[in-house]
């Protein structure tokens, strides 16, 4: 990290340069695991900018020239087929140069991905590292300068420049970067249930509030594929109407910002099958994938896959059997899904992957994108162990996956 910031480890899945006080012991947001050995590499461009200004950003006649559309369960653009096949780089502002970020580019283009899911939020309470929405009190401020959302079109153009369309989550379901929970902090107090997020009008207002901010900025650029209402949204032991309720919304009052772009949801595609053995079907996280597909503001259904979290034993099997359930949603609602986020870290990783790719084709899935790119730009702070990189024994059954992908019709 650049000085005067710090190497936050939050979960298995993230770290974060921050700006800590030396007054404090723990970092700030709860974790129950040490940080890894490794060092961040992210950097700010500027912590003093304050700039007002909303300009959008200009679209280009570059790469990426149509819009992606949905055509019954396949992605389409100007009529062709798009094939949605990459990865998850939900780190790419945050690296320290426009260079760097397009030499990221560089090498996830290299596997032949399409598809990039990065973060579109940073919620702080003090200026640290490329953030969006800087809170006092209860009072959220867009940060448009800089090393706020000029960071951000220097991603959406390095994409660009590469031929890559992008995933842009509005916020996310966990600590980092904010997420939900700062939303609720800041405006109900701490020690308040989650489900206020979904429910409080003041917390809705604020987060459409910056949804329309950052969709404003990009309505006419067709590098971004898809607009997310959250990463991993989850409401533990409620009803699922919740998350479905504000879901529809949600994604309707995005619409009406912006038709031309999708709109999906980013949840984990977690069943709502109570008493089923497994955990990921029983609806104890408040999601029902199948109910939320039926959404028609919702343009696709997205899901997550991580055994060992999940406390699943037979990887290659059962991730081959999520696949082909989540599939047969898809054809029964007859829009497109994609497996949005996946990850083993085992020794037997290469295989299972290649068994869970198989299934993806010969299911007719939409899309997929692994959780996640590893780059020489990005260094080791970001790689959970999941990471994939041009080094890596797989990558070259990345390239030929995607190239398999893209030759569907």
């Amino acid at each position: 990290c650049d000085a005067g910031l710090t190497c936050v480890y939050f979960n298995e899945w993230y770290s974060q340069c921050q700006k800590v006080s030396t007054s404090s012991s723990s970092p700030p947001f709860s974790t129950s695991q040490p940080p890894p050995a490794s060092t961040c590499v992210c950097s700010p461009v500027s912590t003093t900018s304050t700039t007002t200004s909303s300009t959008r950003i200009p679209s280009s006649t570059s790469t990426a020239n149509g819009f992606v559309k949905v055509d019954g369960q396949k992605f389409k653009v100007d009529g062709v087929t798009f094939n949605a096949v990459g990865t998850n780089a939900y780190w790419l502002a945050q690296l320290g140069s426009s260079s760097l970020i397009q030499s990221a580019f560089s090498e996830i283009a290299s596997s032949g991905a399409t598809v990039v899911r990065t973060w579109g939020f940073n919620d702080v309470t003090s200026p640290s590292g490329t953030y969006y929405q800087l809170w006092s009190g209860s009072t959220p401020t867009i940060n448009y300068g800089a090393d706020g959302l000029q960071k951000f079109d220097q991603v959406v153009a390095a994409a660009k420049a590469a031929g890559i369309r992008l995933v842009v989550p509005f916020t996310g379901n966990w600590g980092d970067y904010g997420g939900m929970d700062r939303y609720i902090t800041q405006i109900l107090g701490g020690g308040q249930a989650h489900s206020n997020f979904y429910t409080n009008s003041a917390i809705k207002t604020a987060y459409k509030n910056y949804v329309k901010a950052f969709v404003g900025r990009y309505v006419n650029e067709p590098t971004i594929m898809s607009w997310q209402l959250a990463n991993e949204p989850r409401c533990n032991g409620c009803s699922t109407s919740i998350i479905t309720n504000w879901a529809t919304e949600m994604s309707a009052y995005v619409k009406s910002l912006d038709p031309n772009h999708l709109v999906s949801l980013g949840d984990e595609g977690f069943f709502n099958q109570p008493g089923n053995p497994s955990y990921p079907y029983q609806g104890g996280e408040g999601v029902d994938f199948a109910a939320n597909m039926g959404i028609s503001t919702l343009d696709y259904g997205t899901f997550h896959m991580y055994i060992t979290p999940w406390g699943i034993s037979d990887a290659q099997s059962w991730g081959v059997q999520w696949i082909n359930d989540h599939a047969s949603v898809q054809k029964s609602s007859n829009k497109p899904v994609i497996i949005e986020e996946y990850g083993l870290t085992s020794s037997d990783r290469n295989s299972v992957y290649q068994a869970w790719w198989n299934a993806v084709l010969s299911s007719g899935l939409a899309g997929d994108q692994y959780w996640q790119a590893a780059t020489t730009a990005s260094g080791s702070g970001y790689n959970d162990g999941y990471g994939i990189s041009p080094s890596d024994s797989l990558f070259p059954a990345v390239k030929a996956h995607s190239a398999a992908m893209k030759a569907r019709s």
